[in-house]
């Protein structure tokens, strides 16, 4: 478990849940491990979240908790761990959130609520690298949310609630709905972001029926509404994991499997080994492999796909910044050598198992043509499928006020290879730099602090008053703000786009 910060003095905040006893640090007073739903064990497991009971007397709020259980696998060459937190941690107790705020109280401040990445199978909340300080000194209330993960989350196990990793981040809007104000902030001036998977969160929490109504502005972060399964094709993965455990694909014989055995077989199921058709009727892989666990449609909580749901105005009345990386899919491929090692056959293989033009794709971005190595071809394609095109289509099909960005700073690590990569924006976002600052640091031994401070403070100004410094992003014009550069400039569309919905 993280060790508890360094304080000058506790303090406390009184909800109709109970009085919580948190720390000042600083500038910024902190409440962790703040529990929004009852803990989802024994009965609870695989169940809809469910409030917390109110109680007597002080809820220490003054060290962060559990996290949802999860596994990490090595990652040698970068120390991944600022981003995502590490897997020691996990515990019953972990439907909680942490909340920042300024020092000295205040009212009606604007409140901002992070939902992690992890492919939803890994993640915290407690992740060095979206640490709240930084907003909360700068006059945001900022509140960072756990949420089930994996089979817990995102398996839809017959008899078992869909989609409840997405119910457990809606539980946690509504518990900040219904308390923020007594922590100081503003409940009609709520923004909800998240990266990666977060991001996805996000993207479908607008279109949702369910979430209607909990914010007012939504900061997606390589993110989209593309990756959802339905229901149908992602119960072959039910069967799939339900064999690996030798029980029944039902709620009960997944609620008696214990949790070390479960995360068992959702490590073997994610291997890009282990066989399984997830394929849609279209005969595309939304996810291209990346995770197994993603959310569904089909249910109340997606009645149809995030894209779908926008073209009939789903989400109009709330704001949306939306944006990617430059070189997402660098995480992926350059520390692991795939990149520089793999040839044309295996590149147009990887592809065609969730997109059947792989060859058609493969050429659009230069496969064969002289100088063209095969994985930097397959890295550029991916790039544009799996983040950087889906996010150009979420921003067309958004019916109210959109603006788009890319985040095109290079890190300099591993010999300047990672460059923009997948999560690089997030210490910039949250002013966060020394947590990835070094030798084996996302970001290599020097970032720049300056650009930490305009980015961090983009995001202030919008989740504030909705305030951005570029253009709106429509079809015609296509403004994308770079914010390394610091201006918006007409994007055409890419080589995938006829290829992806």
């Amino acid at each position: 478990m993280p060790p508890r910060p360094e304080i000058a003095d506790t303090i406390t905040s009184s909800t109709a849940a109970g009085t919580y006893r948190g720390v000042r640090v600083g500038t910024v007073e902190c409440f962790f491990g703040v529990p929004y739903a009852a803990s989802p064990v024994g009965r609870l497991r695989f169940a809809e979240p469910r409030p917390i009971q109110a109680r007597q007397g002080e809820r220490d709020a003054g060290a962060p908790g559990p996290t949802a259980p999860q596994r990490h696998n090595p990652f040698p060459a970068l120390d991944v761990e600022p981003l995502i937190g590490t897997d020691q941690d996990a515990g019953e107790d972990y439907l909680t959130l942490n909340i920042w705020r300024p020092a000295g109280g205040g009212t009606a401040l604007p409140v901002m609520v992070w939902i992690h990445g992890g492919g939803f199978v890994l993640g915290s909340k407690d992740a060095a690298v979206c640490n709240g300080s930084a907003f909360a000194r700068d006059g945001v209330i900022c509140i960072a949310i756990n949420y089930r993960l994996g089979i817990e989350g995102f398996l839809p196990i017959p008899g078992v609630p869909t989609n409840l990793g997405l119910r457990d981040q809606i539980a946690a809007l509504e518990w900040v709905r219904d308390n923020v104000a007594s922590f100081g902030g503003d409940p009609g001036n709520v923004t909800v972001f998240g990266e990666s998977a977060g991001g996805m969160a996000v993207a479908n929490l607008l279109t949702s029926p369910l979430a209607s109504g909990l914010f007012r502005r939504a900061i997606v972060q390589s993110g989209h509404g593309g990756m959802t399964r339905s229901i149908g094709v992602a119960q072959r993965l039910v069967r799939k994991v339900a064999r690996l455990l030798g029980i029944k694909p039902d709620v009960e014989s997944f609620r008696s499997v214990p949790i070390d055995r479960a995360l068992d077989a959702q490590q073997k199921v994610g291997l890009p080994t282990t066989r399984i058709d997830l394929r849609e009727a279209d005969g595309r892989e939304p996810v291209f492999g990346i995770s197994r666990f993603v959310p569904v449609h089909g249910d109340d909580v997606l009645p149809e796909q995030p894209l779908a749901a926008l073209q009939r105005g789903a989400g109009a009345e709330v704001e949306l910044l939306i944006g990617t990386n430059a070189e997402e899919m660098n995480l992926y491929l350059v520390p692991t050598g795939v990149r520089d090692k793999i040839g044309r056959l295996l590149a147009t293989y990887l592809v065609h198992r969730s997109q059947p033009q792989a060859r058609k794709v493969l050429a659009a971005y230069g496969m064969g043509r002289p100088g063209k190595r095969a994985g930097h071809v397959l890295t550029a394609a991916l790039n544009d499928l799996v983040f950087r095109w889906p996010a150009r289509r979420f921003a067309e099909e958004h019916r109210g006020r959109t603006h788009l960005y890319e985040f095109e700073w290079r890190s300099p690590a591993l010999g300047g290879e990672l460059g923009a990569c997948h999560g690089m924006e997030l210490p910039f976002v949250f002013d966060t730099l020394a947590s990835v600052t070094g030798e084996r640091g996302l970001a290599g031994t020097a970032p720049p602090q300056a650009l930490a401070d305009r980015v961090h403070r983009i995001w202030i100004d919008f989740a504030k008053t909705g305030e951005l410094p570029w253009p709106e992003f429509d079809r015609d014009t296509r403004q994308v703000y770079q914010l390394a550069k610091g201006e918006a400039v007409h994007e055409p569309a890419m080589p995938a786009a006829p290829f992806l919905p």
